[in-house]
């Protein structure tokens, strides 16, 4: 480990987990497919830790097409059936549904207003919201902006998408940079 200042939720975790802090976590996100890829992986996440999706990013990979909203839109019942018995994801069956059914909710989002990234900006003015966090305990679960996020996505139809999960969203796609103060991925 190098001696960078790093946000203190990162000390002790595996090295993918301090490369996903470092790497990707807080940078803005305007690629639709990354956006589908963490709306995947957020709702998997429900309940449980980062670190237990993080170590299963790559079966998600493989099992959802890469994250291609096209393909995941026209899953049926026989590939859920197969992907619940897959180890390389977390098989919990409404989850795994979820996934399905945001992929094409995500696709009419993309048909209306030209992206998915079009429709997320604006939920935070169009730029990141950079908060002054000294400590990881001062960082909410969720925001106002990820309330008005949640409300209208489950409006449209989509599942796994309360406010925290959206804030996470948030967060890993840098629609709000997080990282503490004295972070050297704060800038």
């Amino acid at each position: 480990m190098d001696d960078k200042i790093r946000c203190e939720w990162t000390r002790g975790l595996f090295e993918e987990y301090v490369a996903y802090h470092d790497e990707e976590w807080g940078v803005p996100v305007h690629n639709d497919r990354t956006h589908f890829e963490f709306l995947i992986l957020e709702g998997a996440q429900a309940g449980l830790s980062w670190a237990t999706v993080l170590k299963k990013r790559e079966g998600y990979r493989k099992s959802f097409a890469y994250f291609d909203p096209e393909k995941v839109a026209l899953f049926d019942e026989e590939k859920i059936q197969e992907l619940l018995q897959f180890e390389g994801i977390i098989r919990n069956k409404l989850k795994v549904r979820s996934a399905v059914t945001n992929a094409q909710k995500f696709l009419e989002i993309q048909k209306e207003f030209g992206s998915f990234d079009n429709y997320i900006w604006p939920f935070v003015g169009g730029k990141p919201i950079v908060n002054n966090w000294t400590k990881t305990r001062e960082i909410p679960a969720t925001s106002p902006e990820s309330d008005a996020l949640s409300k209208d996505l489950k409006k449209r139809g989509f599942k796994f998408v309360g406010s925290t999960i959206m804030y996470a969203h948030m967060q890993a796609c840098g629609l709000v940079n997080d990282h503490t103060v004295d972070c050297f991925c704060r800038k």
